[in-house]
């Protein structure tokens, strides 16, 4: 089955890197959600070289990507906020985000991250194999 096959029907099909832990927690955290049904979850670290026509899996892992119902693929910050209109509890974060010079500045914040994920999900693969740190001592 394609990831088109598994988005029949759904709002939305978000393509994340499932081989990085910081986007597995947050992808985990949306799928919890309510309005979560609605949006097709695709892990392209498990999928063909080509999810799409217009989408490679490189291309997929290294941005968060996000296609509507129409067919428009759309990534970064503007991805994100798709997804928040999805879900009720994340919907005054999607108005949040459309208001004047907010698509802007939440695409210049994405940007200068991309450069700190593989840090992130290196320190967040060693911490999960070293386990939490011990309490203080009292």
């Amino acid at each position: 089955m394609s990831p088109q096959d598994d988005a029949k029907g759904c709002a939305l099909t978000v393509y994340y890197d499932g081989d990085c832990p910081l986007c597995r927690f947050e992808i985990a955290h949306y799928k919890a959600q309510e309005g979560a049904q609605r949006i097709a979850f695709v892990d392209a670290s498990q999928a063909p070289e080509t999810l799409a026509p217009d989408l490679t899996r490189e291309v997929a892992m290294a941005r968060f990507h996000v296609r509507g119902a129409d067919g428009a693929l759309v990534s970064g910050a503007e991805a994100f906020t798709h997804v928040w209109r999805v879900l009720p509890r994340w919907r005054w974060a999607a108005r949040l985000a459309s208001l004047p010079g907010m698509p802007w500045l939440l695409e210049c914040a994405y940007r200068a991250f991309l450069p700190l994920r593989p840090f992130i999900a290196r320190a967040m693969r060693a911490s999960s194999r070293t386990g939490p740190p011990p309490p203080p001592k009292a």
